[in-house]
């Protein structure tokens, strides 16, 4: 704490009303009289009190420029590293929530841009899925058309073969329909 204007200032006037009370006014000073017959302690002023104020003038310019200066400088080197160090940590903290922000907007528009990815990776998978099963079908239609050709040739072969053999089976049913040969 810094000591402004009238304090420091009037500071050895007001030591100097103390001492100008204690030498004017001796009967008013701390003790007691004759009068009360207390047997108190009389304190009587005389010229050694001069002396005890400029002892204590003296001890205290000593104890200001030893002890009170030092305090009060180290007191304000104190409060300007506190201020640079808060000063610090506000820079910190601004630099940190803007690489936050930053980060945070990175993370948008890498998780937009694999969105749109995944999503032309799924059309493009639709598309191809899609072809293979056309060719597939086609595939189907073909060999299934094959098939079809192939019975088809297979059931004039037979109906060929059993036009041929169609008397005989005739003959072989009713033989054994009638039970005798025909």
């Amino acid at each position: 704490m810094q000591f402004s204007g009238i304090y420091r200032k009037g500071f050895p006037l007001l030591l100097f009303l103390i001492a100008l009370i204690c030498i004017l006014l001796p009967l008013h000073a701390f003790g007691s009289s004759g009068e009360s017959g207390g047997g108190g302690v009389t304190v009587t002023p005389d010229g050694s009190i001069l002396i005890q104020i400029a002892n204590f003038i003296f001890t205290i310019w000593v104890l200001n420029l030893l002890l009170y200066k030092p305090i009060r400088k180290i007191l304000t080197q104190r409060k300007e590293k506190v201020a640079g160090l808060e000063l610090s940590i506000e820079t910190s903290t601004k630099y940190a929530r803007e690489k936050d922000e930053a980060f945070v907007a990175g993370v948008k528009e890498a998780r937009s841009r694999g969105v749109e990815k995944k999503n032309a990776l799924v059309q493009e998978a639709a598309d191809e899925e899609k072809s293979i099963i056309a060719d597939i079908n086609q595939k189907a239609q073909v060999e299934l058309a094959q098939v079809r050709e192939k019975i088809k040739k297979e059931a004039e072969v037979a109906r060929d073969s059993l036009k041929k053999g169609i008397a005989s089976f005739a003959d072989q049913i009713s033989e054994k329909i009638l039970g005798r040969a025909v």
